[in-house]
């Protein structure tokens, strides 16, 4: 769809044409996982759970290659559906912000968060599919990014649902706490959500995506405060910065400064020698 009458340029192309090589190799790799872990299961029940699937067990038997194969495991078919529909969903355009590097980065940051929130939060003889926590890192990342993009689709085909991404995003975060308190035993998948939630939203973040968070702004404004103290010569320093806690001082005494006023004054003091010795 084009904007105006004007004919399309031969050696120009579409954004939307671009390759999606590495959402594409997720979702044939996840899907090629899964039927060998039917094939598996059907001569050998069990054998996903107790050797593929991560655990406290598993770790302290140094099956390593638990790490590797457990992100690509899915606990039944809906549990793939569900999870390669999200994926595709999203992953088109997020592969397209990010580019192809980063898009990789981010599910597999996402992956092996997951595992490090099972290992933390979950019993010891609980056992992680950890395929969700890739994609819960694309959904979380997806919601920084657009956070007020609508996400409309229909349940049953015959309800109509128009959600906004952060609000999906929120949501999933929300069930997957509720599910961590209350389903704590067994072959689970939930319990990869956290840890990629927290993946996707540090990684969106890292890359400049988002509000920037409490800690962002505190970082910032020191960065800013830290800036305006050097570029302050000692005399103007001392008018904006050291006469006011001066004027306090003889008020209310020496003890009434706070830390923050107490290394200003030494700021004042750093301030005063340096002119001194130029």
């Amino acid at each position: 769809m084009r904007l105006s009458g004007r004919k399309q340029l031969t050696f120009t192309r579409r954004w939307t044409q671009q390759s999606r090589f590495v959402l594409l190799t997720l979702l044939g790799l996840n899907v090629a996982v899964f039927v060998t872990q039917l094939f598996l299961e059907t001569y050998r029940p069990g054998f996903s759970r107790d050797y593929l699937g991560i655990s406290d067990n598993g770790v302290r038997d140094a099956y390593t290659w638990q790490f590797v194969i457990a992100p690509l495991l899915h606990n039944g078919p809906w549990h793939l559906l569900g999870n390669m529909l999200i994926l595709f969903v999203l992953g088109r355009d997020l592969e397209t912000i990010l580019g192809q590097r980063h898009f990789l980065y981010l599910y597999l940051a996402g992956s092996f968060a997951g595992e490090l929130g099972h290992l933390f939060l979950m019993p010891s003889g609980c056992v992680l599919f950890a395929a969700s926590g890739g994609v819960a890192a694309v959904l979380v990342a997806y919601a920084t990014i657009l956070p007020e993009l609508e996400l409309t689709s229909t349940v049953f085909f015959v309800v109509p649902l128009r959600l906004k991404a952060k609000h999906l995003a929120s949501g999933a975060f929300v069930l997957a706490l509720i599910l961590v308190c209350i389903d704590r035993g067994g072959t689970v998948v939930h319990s990869a959500y956290l840890g990629g939630c927290a993946a996707g939203w540090l990684y969106a973040h890292l890359l400049g995506f988002g509000r920037p968070s409490i800690l962002q702004r505190i970082i910032s404004q020191r960065r800013a405060s830290a800036e305006r103290y050097q570029q302050m010569d000692a005399e103007q320093f001392m008018v904006e910065e050291i006469d006011p806690l001066l004027e306090k001082i003889s008020r209310a005494g020496l003890k009434s400064l706070t830390r923050a006023e107490r290394r200003i004054l030494a700021r004042g003091r750093e301030k005063i020698l340096e002119s001194q010795s130029r």
